[in-house]
């Protein structure tokens, strides 16, 4: 690990987030459930709150809440363009949610395909970025070819890349990181291999952009797509996009809409007060770091982040060897953290993921059970029909004792089996 990184202090941070105080049967609740969605510091809640105490409006109009609401939007525009490092704020654009927003872009995109193209997708993805490009290449006759992952390690098999590519890929849609398995892509690679065969690439960063830090400049990616309630904000979701693809490709909209980036693929009238807790979300991440930028503070937030989250898993994986019957999928070698989220998909043997959530719900201790929506993931491992696995997911607001905490269920689990 990275040993001139000043130290994360999770207390500090954890008396930010009020639902964190949570009692279940006289002890404080575990949230492992972050990869469904974190919990908001007290700066969102109040930014949320205070928007619509001031007064809401929709934007566009001249008056005073109606500017209010236009500088609220460009405020969180700009946020999202330090989080994400984007060329300019024109570059963002915002929408109910990732999923939303990829549906409504693979329509507008696929208007440039032709009968006879073909795109990529992989099976390591969310099907939040598989469906909406299967509907799509279905709709213009378009082929689609997958590319796999490891089932020993659940990484990507981007040596396979190259042989998928060809004069006729169009797009290549590809997880920045597993929200199955916490496996992460190197992004960098894979748009260098697309880019030379002329293929546009859209990342999908929901799970990826709480744990690490996104540059979509140094990816170069075209497009990349995340989730403010995954990090720490509201429900509202986030669409990056080269500002000469966004200006140019046709969006669906209505017709008084803008026929600019950014307000031509914001369809309706957005959450205003969402916009404001994602401001608030972003500057709550930067308060981790230091620097005279807010993309400097975020650069040392998310170096910090990724460093205090290693040691988390470190200590799971570890502790993991030592209960009878787990099996943890992806990446389990230490000295490979760097190359995963906190994030880890077991199962226990004698019961079904089901059973185990629930037992670990009844200790105070929140966890994901099923296929989290990581349809192609599930059935690449045979498990789509057998419940799935148990996710546990770790955020920079989980201690050590936590961690602790829960390797002590599990093992009890496992030996009530066994008595």
């Amino acid at each position: 690990m990275t040993t001139d990184i000043l130290p994360l202090d999770p207390v500090s941070l954890r008396a930010q987030f009020p639902a964190l105080q949570l009692e279940v049967n006289g002890e404080t609740a575990v949230f492992l459930d972050g990869p469904g969605g974190t919990q908001s510091p007290q700066r969102v809640i109040d930014a949320l709150s205070g928007y619509l105490a001031y007064g809401s409006s929709n934007h566009g109009g001249l008056f005073l809440t109606s500017r209010h609401a236009d500088a609220v939007v460009e405020e969180a525009r700009q946020a999202m363009a330090d989080l994400l490092n984007a060329r300019r704020p024109e570059e963002i654009s915002f929408g109910q949610n990732m999923t939303s927003l990829t549906f409504s872009f693979s329509r507008a995109l696929s208007r440039t395909w032709q009968a006879g193209d073909e795109i990529i997708v992989t099976r390591l993805d969310h099907d939040a970025n598989i469906s909406p490009w299967l509907m799509a290449a279905e709709d213009r006759g378009v082929t689609v070819r997958w590319l796999d992952f490891n089932p020993a390690n659940c990484t990507l098999n981007l040596a396979d890349l190259p042989g998928l590519l060809n004069e006729k890929t169009r797009l290549l849609a590809i997880t920045a990181a597993s929200n199955a398995v916490g496996s992460m892509t190197d992004l960098g690679t894979a748009v260098k291999m697309a880019h030379a065969a002329g293929v546009l690439v859209y990342v999908d960063a929901v799970h990826y952009t709480p744990h690490a830090l996104v540059d979509v400049q140094a990816i170069d990616c075209d497009f990349l797509v995340c989730s403010v309630y995954k990090f720490f904000g509201p429900h509202t979701g986030v669409l990056y996009g080269k500002f000469e693809h966004m200006e140019s490709l046709t969006a669906y909209k209505v017709r008084p809409a803008s026929n600019h980036a950014p307000g031509k693929w914001e369809t309706g009238t957005q959450s205003f007060e969402s916009l404001s807790g994602v401001k608030a979300a972003v500057e709550y991440l930067a308060s981790i770091g230091e620097g005279e930028t807010r993309r400097a503070r975020l650069v040392q937030a998310m170096a910090r982040t990724k460093a205090y989250e290693m040691m988390l898993s470190e200590r799971f994986l570890v502790g993991a060897t030592a209960v009878p019957g787990l099996k943890v999928y992806g990446i389990t070698d230490i000295e490979r953290l760097a190359e995963r989220t906190p994030t880890f998909a077991v199962s226990l043997a004698g019961f079904t993921p089901a059973e185990v959530a629930e037992y670990l719900g009844e200790q105070g201790i929140f966890v994901w059970d099923g296929h989290y929506y990581a349809i192609a993931v599930m059935e690449r491992l045979g498990l789509l029909d057998k419940g799935g696995l148990v996710r546990i997911g770790f955020a920079h607001y989980n201690t050590v004792e936590e961690v602790d905490r829960l390797l002590a269920a599990l093992t009890k689990l496992a030996q009530s089996r066994a008595v």
